[in-house]
């Protein structure tokens, strides 16, 4: 029988790594996109995140949907800023808005679509990235495209999932030897820090605890699989057959609490920045001229 992946712990994981299998979440998206509609609880978290917006004054007169499919946005986004031009940014095209299906949907012209390397720099006023953070394999990277993204005073806003989502299912599997059950996603303080070293300015991070619940452990498998499944690269390796989903569906009877339901917390991170005038850097040592300090004294030269 195959053993779990050797991985290290995720105190040894540097803050701007995503412990997340590339391969398992190219896979499970595929899945998703193959879907009718986003995932139930991304929808659900756009709509809190459209909430946040009329604290912010500037209006967009261009939208970037960063992984807009999956992110559930379109009509929270639409709502909100009903002139702007919507450009869904998505690495798979297979989802990219048809002409017609918006316009039945929101009743006005489609969204653009767009690759997120043929993004021109200052691109757009806001950045949105509803639920997508957490699948990404490297953090820095893809601060810095967003930043970069983005025009001069321009925002971003975004969630993701915290490192306490589905805790009740870890030693749970711990004591099985399953593996993990779930990416020990980054807190939100690691990422407060990656969008300063990013060159985003006055980030704001907030955290939410939800608690959901169910009345059968099939139940809650099934909304686990329409969020994704398991990408963990610390997830048992090998295959599960029917007796080992038997033996989950009993021990996760351990959940269930006195009102005869069974429940488990999801984590969810929001966090909004600003993107600065960028600073000028300042050589440690700069030479000038005799010619250009006399300049400087006579208030003609370079400040």
């Amino acid at each position: 029988m195959s053993q779990p992946p050797v991985a290290p712990s995720p105190e040894s994981l540097p803050a701007q790594a995503v412990a997340v299998d590339p391969v398992a979440v190219q896979r499970q998206r595929r899945r998703l996109l193959a879907a009718d509609e986003a995932p139930w609880l991304h929808r659900e978290v756009s709509r809190r995140m459209a909430e946040r917006l009329p604290m912010i004054k500037l209006q967009p007169k261009t939208v970037l949907q960063w992984s807009a499919w999956l992110g559930g946005s379109q009509a929270d986004l639409v709502q909100a800023y009903p002139q702007a031009r919507q450009v869904w940014v998505d690495r798979d095209p297979s989802r990219a808005p048809q002409p017609g299906w918006l316009d039945r949907l929101l009743r006005r012209a489609h969204p653009e679509h767009c690759l997120p390397d043929q993004l021109s720099p200052g691109a757009a006023e806001l950045l949105w990235a509803n639920m997508c953070l957490h699948a990404s394999e490297q953090l820095a990277p893809l601060l810095r495209s967003w930043q970069q993204a983005l025009a001069v005073d321009g925002f971003l806003m975004f969630s993701c999932l915290g490192p306490d989502s589905f805790v009740e299912l870890r030693p749970l599997y711990a004591r099985e030897g399953w593996g993990e059950p779930a990416p020990p996603w980054i807190d939100m303080h690691d990422i407060g820090d990656e969008l300063v070293q990013a060159g985003f300015a006055d980030p704001v991070m907030d955290q939410e605890l939800l608690t959901l619940t169910w009345t059968s452990p099939e139940r809650l498998l099934e909304d686990l699989r329409a969020l994704g499944g398991n990408v963990s690269p610390r997830r048992f390796a090998g295959l599960r057959g029917r007796g080992w989903r038997a033996k989950l569906l009993d021990a996760l009877e351990t959940l269930r609490g006195a009102d005869g339901l069974l429940r488990a917390r999801v984590e969810l991170i929001y966090g909004h920045a600003f993107k600065p005038l960028s600073k000028a850097r300042m050589a440690a040592e700069t030479t000038v001229s005799l010619e250009q300090m006399r300049a400087m004294v006579r208030g003609g030269g370079p400040r």
